[in-house]
């Protein structure tokens, strides 16, 4: 058996690295992105130690990028998508063209040539897929209309550079006329391009051709056969199938999308994600491909510390913070205005510039590309690993100070007095996620979640009379709740001022609806410490969560698959009396 084992040395290392530098940060109160990030300067070549592979590195970070997308796409919809390209389209692209002008300029400021600059300010011009998306997750703003616009806005931005890495090797072609760096030149072009020996307008139609032909397969034939597959693996009753069956659904369409048509990885799980939506099955789909979601975008952020150099910081300061300043200040402003001009409301064109101002997996590549194409010199390739670096550090605290600005700008900067009537036209302003309304309700029930079973038992409260109140976070949901007069507190029931806002001092009852025992776990503490005689009521599945939760306070935990077991007991004792005939024997099955 062979002893060099380098790509289980580096996942191995990789995870213990970013789960002991990760709990440190959380323990830190910091984000544990942080902690993985320091992971990966550790595991990286330029500090001493262990020093991880770090083209395996990328390769499982790509992974996780793909995985990331997919889950993107359960939860997504063609309409949820078509509902924003009126921002999405223009938005992405002027903002694209205002960071390229400023890292252009700051190229010239350095002496470089313009085309350096032109490659150079590409590439400080993309948002990170996987930071983007962590953070809209964390903040449970993925299926709100400002989640949607942030993921029309990267997929418009993932199409620009799926086309600038086809362009640029012509363009370089084009400049340099073959030379050096012919062969790189032919390496990285579109081989349909090279064999007709297209110009920059044939590259062009044909990438639009092949990205054409890529969303139409998945639209007509995508839409048949993805989920009819997945009911037939389903039906065969094997978890570990349909476990397989998802796994290759999204890796399988991403690769093929990318050696197929010259889209991107992630493009192509996005869009099996979206076409594995539609079927009945994606709930499952999603819990199925979470945790391996999960393990991977660690070994991205992981992947991302091994390419920096620590001592860049000392070496080049000021052309660093310069490239700092034009992904976090200047980014920021540009999709700021944009989303302004478009009369949507200041909170959500404050959320779009905070998730945008960072940079990642894309402009790795183009600065690689563009240094083997003699384009770009390593000194750029140097402040582009950097930027994205330092900006992805900083992220959560642009975030923060998104919050510190949100009310003062709100009062200088009224929304739009009248949308457009057009159907793709911003709608009145969306509950703010960020906005905390206290209620006023006293001797309630607070119920966290109107989910299948949040749902049910709302309708019971409702029936018996009983006041209570709705803390939800999911926009659809939300919407729903409004309709039907409930009232709602908009958020994650773990954030403490959300609590508070529930008045559980003068609840009483708690009743937590939410299927994740962590999370669960620490509503029950944050609620215990509010009113430690509140009668806190929650959900598990399985013994360990119903102890886990009793343990951190809860006064009585219900366990679906145990209520299911007595459902059914109960069922067999019935049959042993006389059966019902007709309509009533039905009714009588189906109301257990």
């Amino acid at each position: 058996m062979p002893h060099k084992t380098p790509l289980i040395a580096t996942i191995v290392i990789g995870l213990v690295l970013a789960f002991i530098f990760g709990a440190i940060a959380n323990r830190l109160r910091i984000p544990p992105l942080v902690g993985y990030l320091v992971a990966g300067v550790l595991a990286g070549s330029h500090t001493p130690g262990f020093v991880a592979d770090q083209e395996l590195a990328s390769e499982l970070a790509e992974i996780g990028v793909i995985l990331l997308m997919f889950g993107v796409g359960l939860h997504f919809s063609l309409k949820d998508l078509l509902s924003v390209r009126a921002i999405a389209i223009p938005g992405a692209i002027v903002q694209i063209l205002v960071a390229t002008l400023l890292g252009a300029g700051l190229a010239w400021i350095l002496g470089w040539s313009m085309q350096a600059g032109f490659v150079f300010g590409l590439a400080l011009s993309v948002a990170s897929t996987v930071v983007l998306l962590r953070a809209m997750q964390e903040r449970r703003l993925i299926e709100t209309e400002r989640g949607r616009i942030a993921v029309g806005w990267l997929i418009v931005e993932d199409l620009a550079m799926v086309m600038a890495l086809v362009l640029l090797p012509a363009i370089a072609g084009a400049i340099n006329g073959g030379g050096a760096n012919d062969g790189a030149i032919h390496a990285a072009s579109d081989p349909l391009a090279s064999y007709f020996n297209l110009g920059v307008g044939g590259v062009i139609a044909l990438t639009l051709g092949k990205v054409a032909a890529f969303v139409a397969i998945m639209l007509i034939v995508g839409r048949r056969v993805i989920p009819w597959t997945l009911h037939a693996i389903a039906h065969t009753g094997s978890r570990e199938l349909f476990r397989l069956a998802v796994l290759a659904i999204a890796l399988g369409v991403a690769f093929g999308a990318s050696k197929l048509f010259g889209v991107s990885l992630a493009l192509g799980a996005f869009f099996a994600g979206m076409i594995m939506s539609e079927s009945e099955l994606s709930h499952r789909a999603a819990e199925e491909s979470l945790p391996l979601r999960d393990a991977f975008a660690v070994l991205f952020f992981v992947s991302v510390g091994m390419l920096f150099d620590p001592m860049t910081i000392v070496n080049d300061p000021l052309p660093l913070l310069a490239t700092l300043a034009i992904i976090v200040v200047g980014k920021s402003l540009a999709a700021f205005f944009i989303v302004r001009a478009f009369g949507y409301p200041t909170g959500t064109a404050l959320i779009i510039s905070a998730s945008l101002a960072q940079i990642g997996e894309f402009s790795f590549i183009l600065a690689e590309l563009g240094v083997g194409l003699g384009m770009l010199p390593e000194e750029g390739r140097d402040l582009i690993l950097g930027g994205a670096i330092l900006s992805i550090l900083v992220n959560p605290l642009v975030f923060a100070a998104v919050t510190y600005l949100k009310p003062r700008l709100e009062k200088r900067l009224p929304t739009a007095e009248e949308p457009t009537a057009e159907a793709d036209a911003p709608a009145e302003e969306e509950p703010d996620v960020e906005e905390i309304r206290p209620t006023t309700l006293t001797d309630h029930a607070v119920l966290v979640g109107y989910g299948r079973v949040g749902s049910l038992v709302g309708d019971a409260l409702k029936e018996v009379g009983k006041p209570f109140l709705v803390i939800e976070d999911a926009d659809k949901t939300v919407a729903k709740l409004h309709d039907e007069n409930i009232e709602t507190i908009v958020g994650n029931a773990a954030n403490g001022d959300i609590l508070a806002a529930a008045n559980l001092a003068q609840a009483r009852q708690l009743i937590i609806a939410i299927p994740n025992a962590f999370e669960a776990g620490q509503i029950v503490v944050k609620a215990r410490a509010a009113n430690p005689v509140i009668s806190i009521l929650a959900r598990a599945h399985s013994d360990a969560e119903v102890q886990h939760l009793q343990d951190l306070g809860a006064d009585a935990v219900i366990m679906g698959e145990r209520e299911i077991a007595r459902g059914i007991v109960a069922h067999i004792l019935n049959l042993e009396d006389p059966k019902p005939e007709g309509p009533d024997r039905i009714k009588t099955t189906k109301a257990v």
